[in-house]
């Protein structure tokens, strides 16, 4: 009798001794899950964190973007410091004379391809200020020198911002005290000036000229006509979609850039 209970507490202690054990596995086993589960939902976490950076950097981005753009697609601006000392202005419209130091084009908003022929002839005897027309933008504006001394100005147009390489077809004609000069992009396989136009200064530059002998009272009038050449061999539906953002300084001097 005696040997039997020795053997049931001896059955008992194993069967609770592994009983123990199965419920520390068992134990382990929750805890080893909780901490995946806690480890997954951190990684959730900082994804989450990750997009959210990720997504407000994106709509500033596009808020940069979007005011950039409907800020125009052209801007002239004019030095403060050359202006302070040499008494350099510029304004839209000879009976005003606003003196500004940043005039603004207005936005054309769709530009399709036309040719230089379709342009009016009148361009450069409007007064002042915007006036598109029909797939070109067009703007006009005057400098003066109030000064008392003879200057020398630089003006350059530089290209801020490209799309879909709508560049390779744009024309850019400066018309300053009525002379002439159409600007665009050399023909990309012979690397010469399309027909009828000077080249571009670099890949970011239109032009850089200097004004030369600009006496105190003298009055310089610009205009300044953006429009796609659809004769030029680059036009073609790949362009369709782009856009091009530039702007034009008016400087005391100009420092060459590589292109």
């Amino acid at each position: 009798m005696t040997k039997q209970i020795t053997e049931e507490k001896k059955q008992n202690k194993e069967k609770y001794a592994k009983l123990s054990e199965d419920i520390l596995k068992q134990e382990k086993k929750v805890k080893l899950n909780s901490e995946k589960v806690k480890l997954r939902e951190q990684r959730i976490k900082y994804v989450k964190a990750g997009l959210l950076i990720v997504l407000l950097f994106l709509i500033v981005i596009y808020f940069l973007l979007k005011i950039a753009y409907e800020q125009g697609n052209f801007t002239i601006s004019l030095d403060d410091n050359f202006a302070l000392k040499s008494g350099l202005v510029m304004y839209e419209k000879l009976e005003e004379k606003d003196d500004k130091r940043m005039l603004k084009a207005v936005r054309a908003d769709f530009i399709d391809n036309i040719s230089i022929k379709w342009l009016p002839d009148n361009l450069d005897s409007q007064e002042g200020g915007s006036h598109n027309g029909d797939n070109y933008l067009a703007y006009t504006f005057y400098i003066e020198n109030k000064g008392s001394d003879v200057i020398n100005y630089w003006y350059e147009i530089k290209i801020d911002d490209v799309i879909k390489n709508v560049d390779k077809a744009i024309r850019v004609i400066v018309i300053r005290n009525g002379e002439k000069t159409v600007y665009a992009k050399p023909n990309e396989i012979t690397k010469e000036a399309e027909e009828g136009t000077t080249k571009f200064y670099s890949s970011s530059e239109v032009c850089v000229e200097a004004r030369k002998d600009f006496k105190p009272g003298d009055i310089d009038k610009f205009t300044i006509v953006i429009f796609i050449e659809g004769d030029d061999p680059d036009c073609n539906d790949e362009l369709v979609g782009g856009e091009i953002k530039m702007h034009m300084d008016i400087t005391e001097e100009h420092i060459s850039q590589n292109s």
